[in-house]
């Protein structure tokens, strides 16, 4: 029996197993040679498979995003229609937290006081949950809207593959999956200029969605697709954001060597009005308002969660590796990203009000580069200067300016989106002792965010790619406290990745700990009160991941029900090749069966 051998994928350990003997391979139409394992392609050794002539990872055998419509209708049963559209409850119609005060003969009065709890008779019980086990959610294609050019320059934004899309949300539906996700692209929405909005194909594919029976986790991206993992399609930022960046380029993350990062605009100038008379912080909450706005037949029904996009990938970090481009590989320490102008003046006010005005004048010079290892720099090696006095101020201030960004975005965001009259769910129900029962109540649209798995150097006392992407977790220090308060004060939900890693997947050297990295981020969630969710930062369908998703949502080697939620990537041609298998894992998250 010839032995599996292990392919890294760059920053996320080991992309898939392959046996080496069964030479089981296809040639696109190209003829790029494409090695396929469990039904899914992928090129020998680099991840995801891409042809170099037609640039895709479609070419024929492999379908990049879009599902095949014949695999699809393969898994359709011959009566299956879609669902009908179900009626969309409005705000002038009954809150939903209504319904279970009525099932216990309860009901709210609304007077322009504001709503008081009348009781009919009996007692209240908490409202049993109409599901059980985990409910997972799907990601769907970064492109499944996209513009198509006219023949006067402009752009029309349309659904892509839209009959496949049809099929597969309904297969979704008959098999369980609660849910999709679905990414909101600044730079397609806004394209056209400041506070122009076109929500136009986002409304279509919405209103699919509902057809189907499934929930939607809107994702307000607010950053470039294209220079990630995993990312098969460039969206760039609204070209009038770009246009800014041409004469201002310090709008941008900057590092050390003066290289600018436009995936996403800096924290530096949250506040500074350098676009067309706005901050970056009301253009933002604008876009936020505008969704709210378009949307608001659907938020709370079908709409259930708007994840906010705090900075590369979506995530709350610095772009400190950007694999994209080529200037970091796995497992390097990365690069603190604080040298553009804005960051550098609140860097030199922080210090001079320490009293040490030389640590003004950027990051530590002993830092290494994109790729070095912790052991072949000075600040983070094992006994370096990132534990002396000054690493200490360099990361509270580093690590400081990424929660107060995520405080403002949230806090702007929530203004907009939780305002009076919105629908309301019940969270919880308290008896006190003096027989009076207490109500707890939240948005039936929810604030998220997301939180980068960087699990490599988690076993040195340093942590150097948690701290350069801005989590000042060391072996000594939390780092992830204070975000947690920050999401607790803005009612936000936590999604983390790396949920299907394990540690003995990863080179020894990397000394990673994908598992010890998530149990610190469950303990913290929990002992701030901050609900959690969980992505998979690779697509695998392997027993071995799948089982670990498990572990993570339920606590075998997590806390019991860590988990409210997870979000499995990717709706892709693998996924319905592998369809037998997560149709499988479905099941078990909802029977909670590990």
């Amino acid at each position: 029996m010839v032995e599996p051998t292990v392919l890294w994928s760059h920053g996320h350990g080991p992309q898939f197993m392959e046996n080496a003997a069964t030479g089981n391979h296809a040639l696109c139409k190209h003829r790029v040679r494409i090695d396929r394992h469990n039904g899914g392609f992928f090129r020998r050794g680099v991840g995801p498979s891409r042809c170099r002539t037609c640039s895709s990872v479609t070419c024929g055998a492999v379908s990049r995003e879009g599902a095949n419509i014949g695999k699809l209708e393969k898994l359709q049963a011959p009566t299956t229609a879609l669902p009908p559209r179900k009626p969309v409850q409005r705000s002038e119609q009954p809150l939903e937290i209504h319904r279970p005060l009525e099932e216990r003969n309860e009901v709210a009065e609304v007077s322009g006081e504001g709503e008081r709890w009348v009781e009919a008779g009996g007692e209240p019980q908490p409202e049993a949950s109409t599901s059980g086990g985990c409910p997972v959610y799907v990601m769907l294609p970064l492109d499944s809207v996209w513009l198509v050019e006219r023949d006067d320059g402009r752009s029309n934004s349309v659904i892509k593959n839209g009959k496949a899309l049809e099929l597969a949300l309904s297969t979704f539906k008959q098999s369980g999956v609660e849910g999709v996700m679905v990414d909101v692209w600044w730079g397609i929405v806004e394209r056209a200029g400041p506070r122009q909005y076109d929500f136009s194909a986002y409304k279509r594919l919405f209103r699919k969605v509902a057809d189907a029976g499934l929930k939607i986790q809107a994702v307000m991206s607010l950053h470039s697709a294209g220079g990630n993992v995993g990312d098969t399609c460039k969206v760039p930022l609204p070209q009038w954001i770009l246009d800014v960046g041409e004469k201002n380029p310090d709008i941008f993350y900057t590092d050390r060597q003066g290289d600018r990062n436009r995936e996403c605009l800096s924290l530096g100038c949250d506040e500074i009005p350098l676009f067309f008379g706005r901050t970056p912080v009301q253009m933002y909450s604008d876009f936020a308002a505008a969704f709210s706005e378009t949307f608001d037949d659907l938020l709370g029904s079908v709409i259930t969660e708007i994840t906010v996009g705090l900075g590369p990938a979506g995530e709350l970090r610095y772009p400190a590796y950007p694999e994209g481009d080529g200037r970091w590989r796995f497992p390097g320490v990365g690069e603190f990203q604080c040298y553009d102008k804005y960051m550098l003046e609140d860097l030199e006010q922080t210090a001079k009000a320490a009293g040490h005005p030389e640590w003004a004048y950027g990051g530590p010079h002993d830092a290494g580069c994109y790729s070095s290892r912790a052991w072949e720099t000075g600040f983070f090696d094992h006994s370096g200067s990132f534990d002396s006095p000054y690493g200490h101020f360099f990361l509270s201030w580093y690590s400081g300016l990424l929660v107060k960004h995520a405080d403002r975005v949230l806090s702007a965001v929530s203004e907009v989106i939780n305002t009076p009259g919105e629908r309301k769910v019940l969270r919880d129900l308290t008896k006190h002792s003096h027989g009076c029962w207490m109500y707890e109540f939240e948005g039936a649209c929810q604030l998220g965010v997301k939180l980068a798995g960087v699990h490599w150097w988690f076993k040195t006392r340093s942590h150097a790619g948690e701290l350069t992407a801005g989590y000042y977790n060391t072996y000594n220090h939390n780092g992830y406290d204070a975000i947690m308060d920050v999401l607790k004060k803005n009612d936000a939900r936590l999604s983390f990745t790396c949920v299907e890693m394990r540690d003995c997947e990863h080179p020894p050297d990397a000394c990673c700990s994908p598992q010890g990295l998530l149990q610190q981020v469950v303990e913290s969630s929990q002992r701030k009160g901050v609900r959690l969710a969980g992505e998979n930062a690779l697509q695998r369908y392997d027993e071995f991941a799948l089982s670990r998703i498990m572990e993570s949502a339920f606590g075998n080697y997590a806390r019991s029900n860590a988990m409210e939620q997870i979000t499995f990537l990717r709706m892709a041609d693998v996924m319905f090749d592998n369809w037998n298998t997560f149709e499988a894992f479905i099941s078990r998250m909802k029977s909670r069966a590990a």
